[in-house]
């Protein structure tokens, strides 16, 4: 095909999770409850954690952080879901898909930072408790979040402007329910090797440091474990971590399944597997972090008990002002 031929489409079809009609008012139903409730659930982790002060410590930095990052990750992809399922023209400008690209990226990979950071947290708490104030200080904390913002706003970057560099032609329908890497990669008509060499390096450098780093921090928290004579004193460090291990195993299991396998071979189950680290971890958090964890529930307790006790002196107000008129 000569280069005239070769023009910058304008905009994209996203084909979704289904095709058939009668599915997508359902679709729309499940994941606006599914948002509704990563957005409450979040919120409530990030006021209870800043209101509390018991709950002021590194572990609860970094998880009001992640809290955050999970809303904004989930927003990245999910309003424009919720619009094409109940649109005809399931469309999205060529802008907004490199828009949507980056910050899926810029989120993502501050998510696994952030867990990264979590698991030297946890390491640190069980394996150098005396020196855990001095060594988990605030700056330290700052700049490890300063750190995953930045690297990930930098890597996403060099891969949107690779994208961009690309020739669109021919079909213009991205077989994913939002603009992910791969998908876009598939319709491209020039060359993509160089997007799939810097993938496989600096994008697979840049996932693994993070995983690297988790796994070594469980490694050496096993170890210290073990040495533990007692039962009791065994069960509360694994408690300490075990909210952190399910979130990374979910978010990690997901990831790993639809990235570490070749482009031509991205299918149906890879879109299923999505959800699970776009949606369903977000959705999860609150609920893995506030059950398996006594502090962070009884947070949660007390911020409850303000919202009702500041709601029941409204509602008194405003009934002392009805009898007064």
């Amino acid at each position: 095909m000569g280069m005239s031929n070769l023009t910058r489409l304008s905009e994209f079809i996203l084909i979704g999770l289904s095709s058939y009609p009668e599915d997508q008012k359902p679709l729309f139903v499940l994941f606006l409850i599914m948002y509704l409730v990563i957005l409450v659930g979040n919120l409530l982790i990030i006021l209870a954690i800043h209101s509390d002060p018991t709950l002021q410590n590194p572990m609860y930095f970094f998880l009001s952080i992640l809290s955050f990052a999970g809303i904004c990750y989930t927003t990245v992809v999910v309003p424009k879901m919720l619009v094409n399922f109940l649109s005809e023209a399931k469309t999205i400008s060529y802008a907004e898909c490199l828009a949507q690209m980056y910050f899926f990226l810029v989120s993502g990979n501050i998510d696994s930072y952030l867990l990264a950071a979590m698991a030297i947290d946890c390491y640190v708490a069980i394996c150098n408790l005396f020196h855990y104030v001095t060594v988990m200080n605030h700056r330290r904390c700052m700049l490890l979040v300063a750190f995953s913002i930045a690297f990930s706003c930098l890597h996403s970057l060099l891969h949107a402007l690779l994208v961009n560099r690309l020739t669109f032609c021919a079909s213009n329908v991205i077989q994913h329910f939002f603009c992910d890497v791969n998908p876009v990669l598939k319709l491209a008509c020039s060359s993509t090797s160089v997007n799939e060499i810097v993938a496989r390096t600096e994008g697979m450098a840049s996932v693994m440091a993070p995983c690297i780093c988790i796994v070594i921090s469980y490694l050496r928290i096993l170890i210290a474990v073990f040495n533990i004579r007692s039962v009791a004193g065994k069960c509360k460090a694994f408690s300490t971590c075990s909210s952190h291990l399910t979130v990374v195993t979910l978010f990690y299991g997901s990831i790993g399944y639809v990235y570490f396998h070749p482009l031509s071979s991205y299918t149906v189950r890879d879109r299923v597997a999505t959800i699970i680290y776009t949606v369903l971890t977000s959705m999860l958090n609150p609920f893995i972090y506030s059950l398996r964890n006594k502090d962070m529930k009884q947070g949660l307790e007390k911020l409850v008990s303000r919202i009702k006790a500041q709601m029941d002196m409204l509602s008194t107000t405003q009934a002392n002002k009805i009898r007064g008129s």
